[in-house]
């Protein structure tokens, strides 16, 4: 790269008609520009350029180095550029891997608007409750609902995640109503097996429950059934059950207690450098559509028509797109002047 920025600052020198012109162009000093001149013909075994105290002139070598040296140039600006609107427009598969139900309820229905605004963009949506090998599997990106703990991944929290105990009002009316967590255990709980043990906040602080019920399952989604259905308690998320809280089939159970606030929800990739803007450009979409208060979480009266939700989503999701590509153009060009610095 020393060689690529020798031929910058020459071509520099030509166009601006003297080194402490160029100097100031490129923020060097004009001994620096004179050294990195002299490095280059010395380099070349020739001379380029005639210097006197007034001007510089091109030899005759020096013109047709000079015509050469403008074209490399010319096709290695053609070719960042080419590069840089290719990274700033989302293309190609974007390959999503997300838990079930969440991907169900609340990834799928937005994906037309999605769609719609990136239509050079394929999705493979791909649901599983499992946390896949994201760079093994080939996923571009992964959505996952949990404490996460430190990985060689880059992780973006997307929203914030409430968990609290909730049971049906039959199964309330049937087997009584918990007044404090001791209580739980003459209680049918249910979870899923595959799942770790409740870890509750309430009056009394941070605490480790395991639930103990006469049903097993390896199905979160059998769980919420259950739940609904009058089984028993279960600790959920309101961006699972929070449309069946609103409408009465189900109540919240010790109301002072919920689960740990360190639960949210992340979208997970392999690498922030050179982030490519299909994954970028989807990342931002969720982000701007959940936010730091989710619509599932608003109160029913003050719910944003989902449709304008989307439409402002997305066009927060192109805002930051085109910053991110503005900001890689500015990044290319300083990366330009610091090379031909060196």
């Amino acid at each position: 790269m020393n060689n690529l920025g020798d031929l910058e600052i020459f071509a520099r020198v030509v166009a601006a008609g003297s080194m402490s012109s160029a100097g100031r162009e490129l923020g060097l000093s004009p001994a620096v520009v004179s050294k990195r001149l002299r490095r280059l013909e010395d380099r070349l075994g020739t001379r380029l350029l005639q210097r006197t105290t007034r001007q510089i002139s091109l030899t005759e070598a020096g013109h047709g180095f000079y015509e050469r040296v403008l074209a490399i140039l010319a096709g290695i600006e053609e070719a960042e550029a080419f590069v840089s609107r290719r990274s700033a427009l989302a293309r190609g598969t974007l390959k999503v891997s997300a838990p079930t139900s969440f991907g169900r309820m609340h990834i799928a229905p937005h994906i037309n608007s999605f769609m719609l605004a990136n239509p050079d963009l394929a999705v493979n949506l791909v649901l599983s409750d499992e946390f896949v090998d994201i760079v093994g599997d080939g996923y571009d990106v992964a959505i996952r609902i949990a404490e996460l703990s430190d990985s060689s991944l880059v992780a973006r929290k997307l929203a914030p995640v409430q968990r609290i105990l909730c049971a049906s009002p039959d199964y309330i009316e049937r087997m009584g109503e918990p007044k404090k967590i001791g209580e739980l255990d003459r209680h049918v709980c249910i979870a899923s097996h595959n799942s770790e043990p409740w870890k509750i906040e309430g009056p009394d602080g941070a605490l480790i429950y395991r639930p103990l019920g006469p049903l097993a399952t390896n199905s979160s989604e059998v769980v919420r059934e259950c739940v609904i259905g009058g089984v028993g308690i279960a600790l959920r998320s309101t961006w699972d059950v929070g449309h069946e809280l609103a409408n009465g089939r189900l109540v919240r159970v010790l109301p002072d207690c919920e689960g740990s606030r360190n639960v949210a929800i992340h979208a997970v990739y392999a690498s922030r450098r050179f982030l490519p803007a299909k994954i970028r450009v989807f990342i931002d979409f969720l982000a701007a559509l959940f936010g730091p208060t989710p619509y599932w979480d608003l109160p029913k009266p003050q719910v944003a028509d989902l449709a304008a939700l989307r439409k402002n989503a997305v066009k927060q999701a192109e805002a930051a797109s085109a910053a991110k590509a503005t900001e890689h153009a500015a990044s290319t060009r300083a990366n330009g002047k610091a090379t031909a610095a060196e």
